[in-house]
């Protein structure tokens, strides 16, 4: 016995029946049964059934990228707001270019906002780096929140919604996993329509055939998704990584 994907469940239900599946984050095994160990979304790929949370609190992890707002500079890095129990730090090393000690401010200054990665974590805090192609300061466009928990749902599988989004409306799109979105496009208009899918996406995400329903708004705000590649819905499902 296996539940369908994309279902809501609730703590103690039976959702997978058999040895061949393995529980994954949200769900345990009792017996030949996997059962759900929080209300959530039920996703299963490739016999691993794990149950995404609709709601609640985002804790990084390891090679999570996050968008934060420098709130205090020390000796040697900056403190990142990012909406954690605790601030992230980003050290002097761990910027792409050499910066004298007495010039921190000049290179990042306080309310400036980064898109970074996690390197580590720890008991004391977390540890970013912005050293890899595509992290850095944030300079134009806008910046909207989302549920962190429903990040999945806008990536999709290997990010096959986002590079639904950027083909249609030629805006690039950052993702953080902490819940914030950084959206850059050649204009205003452009922009504005990419936060309205991307907010639609994050309203229905346990609403079957959401992919085939994006893909309508997005013809009927005047956009063409020809030449793009949709994956099908039962993998629409992108890491939490």
């Amino acid at each position: 016995m296996v539940k369908k994907g994309r279902q809501i469940v609730v703590p103690g239900e039976v959702v997978a029946t058999g040895n061949e599946f393995l529980p994954g984050d949200g769900a345990y095994r009792d017996g030949q049964d996997v059962v759900a160990g929080r209300y959530g979304i039920l996703d299963i790929q490739e016999k691993q059934v794990r149950v995404v949370p609709i709601s609640g609190a985002y804790y990084p992890r390891r090679g999570n990228t996050i968008i934060g707002t420098i709130v205090d500079i020390t000796f040697n890095g900056w403190l990142i707001d990012f909406g954690g129990a605790q601030n992230a730090f980003l050290p002097v090393a761990e910027v792409p270019r050499y910066i004298n000690r007495n010039e921190l401010r000049e290179f990042l200054d306080f309310g400036e906002t980064v898109v970074v990665k996690v390197w580590d974590v720890k008991a004391r805090g977390i540890d970013v780096s912005m050293k890899m192609r595509g992290f850095g300061k944030i300079e134009g466009g806008m910046i909207i929140p989302v549920n962190s928990n429903k990040v999945p749902r806008i990536i999709g599988k290997e990010g096959s919604m986002i590079k639904l989004i950027q083909g249609a409306t030629g805006c690039e799109i950052t993702v953080g996993q902490n819940g914030k979105v950084w959206i850059s496009g050649k204009d205003g208009d452009s922009e504005i329509a990419t936060k309205k899918i991307i907010e639609f996406i994050a309203e229905n995400i346990v609403i079957s055939g959401l992919t085939e329903k994006v893909e309508k708004m997005i013809k009927e705000m005047g956009f063409k998704t020809s030449g793009i590649e949709i994956i099908a819905e039962n993998t629409d499902e992108g890491s939490e990584e």
